[in-house]
């Protein structure tokens, strides 16, 4: 589907809007592997068709608004995207902090962190040297209800994708079709379970495993143009504040 969301945080950054598009494949017989390798394809795609259609407008944004953008976005397509688990990103974190906390807004760090833009950014730009890095297994603590659990008890098959200049692009993961499972992560995060009746019943009278994730329409325009705020990737931006009627 391709179609608008909207945000319930208050977040005043140049990386967020109260209304945004989202671009979400949901894909049947399909795990965290096949998430990963989607949204590659798919991001390679797009850039792609843009150099290829749009080369004078990239050629002014090359000039004008971020000189590092062909280089970017060649490297994007010609190299593999990086992928690293969630913990063993934690781990060149802190190695990397402990450097010089001073640096970092959020030098604390740990198994179980919600990571801040400054860590994605960092693992993309510095770690996998400007390469789009893909952080899979987060723990099931910091995700949503639905993502599949793994056979450890502590992560889900969930991953971000992070790229240069930006951060998290895409968020996706293994979609828990197991019924008992889905009960009890429900009772145990304290969720209404009788207004999740609906979609207990997807599993109830039966699924396959599935797996899916969101793409954000504006995030990638800024990514593929070089602009820094993404108010300036949308004709009528909808920021938290703005609608006063």
């Amino acid at each position: 589907t391709f179609g608008p969301t909207f945000r319930a945080e208050n977040s005043q950054t140049t990386r967020h809007l109260a209304e945004f598009w989202m671009i979400e494949p949901e894909m049947a017989f399909a795990g965290l592997p096949e998430v990963m390798q989607n949204a590659e394809e798919y991001i390679k795609f797009v850039v792609r068709k843009v150099q290829e259609d749009c080369s004078p407008d990239l050629d002014f944004f090359g000039s004008f608004v971020d000189k590092t953008l062909t280089d970017r976005l060649a490297k994007l397509v010609e190299k593999p995207f990086e992928r690293i688990a969630y913990r063993d990103a934690v781990v060149e974190l802190q190695k990397e902090i402990a450097k010089d906390p001073s640096k970092w807004q959020f030098p604390e760090v740990e198994f179980g962190t919600d990571l801040q833009t400054e860590h994605e950014r960092w693992l993309c730009e510095k770690l996998a040297g400007g390469r789009a890095t893909f952080v899979y297994d987060y723990p099931k603590d910091i995700k949503a209800f639905y993502m599949r659990e793994n056979p450890d008890g502590e992560t889900v098959g969930a991953t971000d994708l992070l790229v240069p200049g930006v951060g998290e692009l895409v968020g996706g993961s293994a979609r828990e079709e197991r019924l008992e499972v889905l009960v009890d992560k429900i009772q145990k995060m304290g969720l209404p379970e009788e207004e999740y009746w609906w979609y207990l019943d997807l599993r109830r009278f039966g699924s396959v495993p599935h797996a899916g994730y969101g793409l954000g329409f504006e995030r990638l325009v800024c990514y593929t143009t070089g602009i820094e705020n993404i108010r300036d990737a949308v004709a009528f931006p909808r920021y938290a504040g703005s609608a006063k009627f």
